[in-house]
C-alpha cells in the first residue's frame, strides 16, 4: 500500500511537471512559427492547465474506468471554485473588471447544466460526447473571433486578455522548443497512467469506487496547477487572470475533459454521478455566479468572507461524499 501511495504523488507530480513543460514547448513553438502571443495565450497556455486531467480521463477511459474520468471533470470543476478560489479570496480579496470574465461567467453556469443534463440519466453514449466535444470546438473559435474582432490588430485594454499574453512564455531555439514537448508527449500518459493504476489499487483497498477516486484524490492533484497560477496571479496583482483561470479550466473540464469518457468508453456510469455529484457542482457554479454580482464600481468583488464560503462548500462536499462509504 505505501508503495502504491509513493508512485500515485510520483506520477502526479510528474503529470503536473510535464504538462507545464509541455505547454512551454508548445507555446514557444507556436510563437516560433509567427503565432501571436495573445492567440497563445488563449488557447495552448490557457488548455495547458486542463491538460493533465484530460490525459487522466483518457488513461482511465482506455483501461474501462469511465467513472474515474466523469469523476476527475466534475470533482476538478468542484475543487477549482469551492478549493481554489476560496483560498485564493482568503490569502487575497478579488476584484475583477475583465469583460471576458464577465461574459463567461453566464456561459460555465450554461455549460455546467448543460453537462449535468447530459448525465442525468445514468448513461453517457458517444453522441453526448461529440456534442460536448462540437462545443469545445465552437467555444475557442468563438472566444478568439470574438476577441480579434474588438481588438482589430491594436492592443487589448482586458485585463485578462493582457494577463493571459504576459503568461505567454518566450520562444527558446526550435529544437529545445521541440525538445520540451516532446518530453510532455512522452511523460503525460506516461504518469497519468501509473497515476490512475495506483489510484485505482488503493481505491479498491479501502473499498472506495472509481468514481470516488476521481472526485477526490485525482480531482485535487489535477487541480494544483490552477492553484498555483492563481496564487501567483495574485503575487502579480493580476486577479482577472486569478478568477479567469479557474472559470476557463471549468469551461474545459466540461467540454475537453468529460466528454472523453462518452468518447472512448460509452455507457452505463454510477448513478451517484449523476444524482449526487454533478447536482453539486451545478450548485457551487451557481454559488459562484451569485457571490460575483456583488458589484463595486462596475467590478465583480470576491472577498474573503465569500472565499470563507466557497471553502465551506468544498468541506462540506468530502462530508457528503465519504458519508457514503
Amino acid at each position: 500500500m505505501l508503495e502504491q501511495i509513493f508512485i500515485l504523488l510520483i506520477a502526479l507530480v510528474v503529470l503536473v511537471w510535464s504538462a507545464d513543460k509541455f505547454v512551454f514547448g508548445a507555446s514557444s513553438l507556436a510563437r516560433n512559427l509567427g503565432i501571436s502571443p495573445m492567440i497563445v495565450g488563449l488557447t495552448i497556455v490557457a488548455m495547458g492547465s486542463s491538460a493533465p486531467e484530460m490525459m487522466v480521463a483518457t488513461t482511465a477511459s482506455l483501461q474501462g474506468n469511465p467513472d474515474t474520468a466523469i469523476g476527475n471533470a466534475i470533482g476538478s470543476n468542484i475543487t477549482n471554485i469551492a478549493l481554489v478560489l476560496g483560498i485564493t479570496a482568503l490569502l487575497q480579496p478579488l476584484t475583477v473588471s475583465s469583460q471576458t470574465i464577465k461574459r463567461e461567467i453566464p456561459l460555465i453556469l450554461a455549460v455546467t447544466a448543460l453537462g449535468y443534463w447530459l448525465l442525468i440519466d445514468n448513461h453517457f453514449s458517444f453522441i453526448e460526447g461529440v456534442i460536448l466535444m462540437t462545443g469545445f470546438a465552437i467555444y475557442i473559435i468563438a472566444l478568439l473571433v470574438i476577441t480579434l474582432q474588438k481588438t482589430k490588430g491594436k492592443p487589448s485594454d482586458d485585463p485578462l486578455i493582457i494577463a493571459a499574453e504576459q503568461d505567454v512564455p518566450a520562444a527558446v531555439d526550435m529544437k529545445l522548443s521541440l525538445l520540451w514537448l516532446t518530453v510532455g508527449i512522452i511523460l503525460l500518459p506516461l504518469s497519468s497512467s501509473f497515476l490512475v493504476d495506483s489510484s485505482i489499487f488503493i481505491a479498491k483497498a479501502f473499498g472506495i469506487s472509481d468514481l470516488v477516486i476521481g472526485l477526490t484524490i485525482i480531482a485535487i492533484g489535477t487541480s494544483l496547477p490552477e492553484l498555483a497560477a492563481s496564487v501567483m496571479s495574485i503575487i502579480k496583482k493580476e486577479d482577472d487572470l486569478a478568477l479567469g483561470n479557474i472559470i476557463g479550466s471549468n469551461i474545459f473540464n466540461i467540454l475537453a475533459v468529460l466528454p472523453i469518457a462518452g468518447l472512448i468508453a460509452p455507457g452505463d456510469i454510477d448513478p451517484l454521478a449523476a444524482s449526487r455529484d454533478a447536482p453539486y457542482m451545478l450548485g457551487v457554479t451557481l454559488l459562484l455566479l451569485i457571490l460575483c454580482f456583488s458589484r463595486r464600481r462596475g467590478a465583480f468583488r470576491i472577498t474573503r468572507a465569500k472565499g470563507a464560503l466557497l471553502l465551506l462548500s468544498f468541506v462540506a462536499y468530502q462530508v457528503l461524499l465519504f458519508s457514503h462509504l
